[in-house]
């Protein structure tokens, strides 16, 4: 049982950004951060099964793709690398790329990496605040500029680039040809909404993604019977005996965590390993805003697939 203030790990990248704000006060300096990683509170603690980030984008990242288990265990890693994504700010013109315009053979993908041609064979697609976006493992994919975004994903680091740019950083051409369904994008299921406070955003196998809305002054608890992370993205609340702002995030693993919404309510992202969908219930205890009685009967709020 657990319940953690998550620490956050900076890591620079050429696309990064050096102003953060208001999601994080750390300062780049002259080496730009692209992605906020966040992390269990005691580095001695099993790392969690689901790895969170927060990603700022000022150029594009490379062409990729990420394996899925099975391939990624031929090759000696842990797991594969599915993750889905939630647009917290994008520029007007802010797109990512999710999947290819056609369907290649392997001899088409290796070509179209070594000349490059890859780049202009990827399906760009524009993108507002509050998007979400699923990535399965196989999918190439990139994120344009102009962008942060919050990431949830398996807890794995593969990633296989086809084409960078001009960064002159190395391109994987063997693993992304093995790893890739070199092809259109799966078709995501839309989100849903389970009730007045819960919508789920994607579903998988491997990860369920919520948006959580919290009225003013409500007092919840949250119970997961596993693991789960929260991150807060919209106005501010109490969470594991503190005060947490926007880009301030909470894990907890078999235990109960009380959620206060401040006087403007909350918003935050909700994160849990799938397969089944109903290990994490939230249940409202009362409503201190005048004009919300406290409920007759306090209902478990829970979901199914």
């Amino acid at each position: 049982m657990s319940i953690e203030r998550a620490i956050v790990e900076a890591r620079r990248k050429p696309w990064g950004s050096r102003n953060l704000l208001p999601w994080s006060d750390i300062a780049a300096s002259d080496d730009p951060i692209g992605e906020l990683w966040f992390r269990r509170a005691d580095a001695t603690f099993p790392a969690s099964v689901l790895l969170l980030k927060l990603l700022f984008t000022t150029e594009p990242l490379s062409i990729q793709v990420h394996p899925d288990d099975t391939f990624a265990r031929s090759i000696g890693l842990a797991n594969g690398k599915t993750e889905a994504w939630y647009i917290l700010s994008a520029a007007p013109d802010a797109r990512v790329a999710i999947g290819l315009k056609r369907s290649l053979s392997s001899t088409e993908l290796r070509t179209a990496i070594s000349d490059g041609s890859i780049g202009g064979l990827v399906q760009w697609r524009p993108v507002r605040s509050g998007d979400a976006i699923f990535v399965p493992a196989g999918t190439i994919h990139s994120i344009g500029a102009g962008i942060v975004l919050a990431e949830i994903q398996q807890q794995s680091d593969a990633t296989f680039r086809l084409f960078d740019y001009g960064r002159q950083r190395e391109l994987h051409p063997d693993n992304a040809v093995a790893a890739t369904r070199a092809g259109p994008a799966p078709r995501q299921l839309p989100s849903q909404k389970l009730n007045e406070t819960r919508t789920a955003l994607v579903t998988s196998a491997h990860f369920f993604l919520e948006q959580i809305d919290l009225a003013a002054g409500s007092v919840w608890t949250l119970d997961a019977q596993d693991e789960a992370w929260v991150v807060l993205i919209e106005g501010q609340g109490q969470m594991a005996a503190a005060t947490m702002s926007v880009g301030q995030a909470v894990f907890l693993e078999a235990d109960q965590l009380k959620i206060e919404a401040g006087p403007e309510g909350l918003r935050a992202l909700l994160a849990y390993p799938g397969p089944h969908a109903d290990s994490v219930a939230l249940v409202e205890q009362r409503r201190t805003t005048p004009g919300h009685p406290r409920p007759k009967t306090e209902e478990v709020q829970t979901w199914s697939r």
